[in-house]
């Protein structure tokens, strides 16, 4: 058992703010929060800052100067989760950006081998494409689009430890094969799609529940022709992830967004590159340059490619520049990634019973350590 005591700042916990609170920890996991000070084996000054709860990102192509696409192992993962971990990341999900089959087979295989390796933070993996449309490709190479096939749902919906999310567009699968892979546990997210409003309303109440970077490689909302954004905000339930950079989506079209569908059901996320965590300012992506360039990931033609975003900089963000509570960032950051992926049960929050993960900020909101199962990492 340790005790931790927070003082001289905020802990938002999941039963509300606490000025100072003394957690105490069991084998990783959150016991006790205590708001009267009391002995403790540890204190920690915050300094007018912030205890949140650890971030969860669903949507991590790379960082620590490694690109999943190309280090498609344990090892990889490890680095990216490292390259992650100062800006307050305790749990991710490394993202295949499309390729073929044999290389999907390898990144489901390096989750496995990360989560039995208790690489830290490790909680799954999502695979971005191929299923996708060519008209709204993004960064993404149409020569690896391919139709969704037998055996590569075979490959996908296999059972494996921690979470599958594949990123599809609706319009190029039957709604038959989205039921087959939400019932065999895979989350599904539309994303590059350049769907009807019809299709995409069908896709979600066929199992699919979430939608990949709301705005970006998406048909748009219309008056007439309400598309993929305007379905996803007129569900009411499915979970939205956004870049909140200032690159990928103007702040008034997020705001927007926030005021028409539940905020419970957003979700920040970085659509992060090899360059977050690492000095690397250009890369390669199936063999196209992309430059790093004032805060944001460029091909050469200019299309925006992933991020250079980390969490802490999407959670200063939505509060500085969307005008978000703290609690309400946090929830986007940390609580409703968890719903989304099915571990409320096991993370999100800061309360008794739950993983001791948790980020310290200072009071302008930089990162200031990183805690995973009750230890120190960053």
């Amino acid at each position: 058992m340790t005790k931790i005591r927070f003082a001289n700042g905020r802990v938002l916990t999941a039963d509300g703010t606490l000025d100072g609170a003394t957690f105490e920890v069991v084998e990783g996991r959150i016991v006790e929060i205590d708001a009267a000070a009391g002995a403790a084996d540890e204190e920690i000054d915050l300094a007018g800052g912030f205890v949140v709860p650890g971030f969860i990102d669903v949507q991590v192509n790379g960082g620590g100067g490694v690109l999943f696409n190309d280090e498609p192992t344990a090892k990889g993962i490890d680095a990216i989760g490292r390259g992650h971990a100062p800006f307050g990341t305790t749990g991710f999900l490394p993202t295949l950006i499309s390729d073929p089959p044999e290389a999907i087979e390898k990144a489901l295989d390096a989750n496995e081998a990360a989560i039995e390796a208790g690489v830290p933070g490790c909680i799954g993996v999502h695979i971005e494409g191929p299923v996708i449309n060519a008209a709204r490709k993004g960064i993404h190479d149409p020569e690896k689009f391919r139709r969704l096939d037998a055996t590569l749902i075979e490959l996908l919906a296999r059972p494996r430890q921690g979470k599958v999310l594949l990123t599809l567009a609706p319009e190029m699968v039957s709604e038959e094969d989205i039921r087959t892979l939400a019932a065999a546990g895979v989350i599904l997210s539309v994303g590059h799609s350049d769907a009807d409003h019809d299709t995409v309303a069908a896709a979600f109440a066929a199992g699919m529940t979430g939608v990949t970077h709301l705005y970006n490689a998406m048909s748009p909302l219309k008056h007439r022709e309400p598309g993929v954004v305007g379905a996803a905000l007129d569900s009411g339930s499915v979970y939205l992830g956004v870049i909140a950079d200032g690159f990928h989506v103007h702040d008034a079209a997020l705001r927007i967004a926030m005021r028409a569908h539940p905020r419970d059901r957003f979700m920040l996320v970085t659509d992060a590159m090899s360059c977050v965590g690492s000095n690397v300012n250009s890369f390669e992506l199936h063999g196209r340059t992309i430059r790093v360039e004032n805060g944001c990931c460029l091909g050469e033609d200019g299309t925006l490619a992933g991020s250079a975003l980390d969490m802490t900089g999407a959670f200063r963000h939505a509060v500085t520049r969307l005008g978000l509570s703290h609690e309400d960032a946090a929830a986007m950051a940390a609580t409703n990634p968890a719903a989304f992926l099915g571990l409320s049960h096991d993370r999100g929050a800061l309360a008794p019973g739950l993983r001791a993960d948790w980020v310290c900020l200072t009071h302008d909101l930089q990162p200031a350590g990183t805690w995973i199962a009750g230890t120190k990492i960053a």
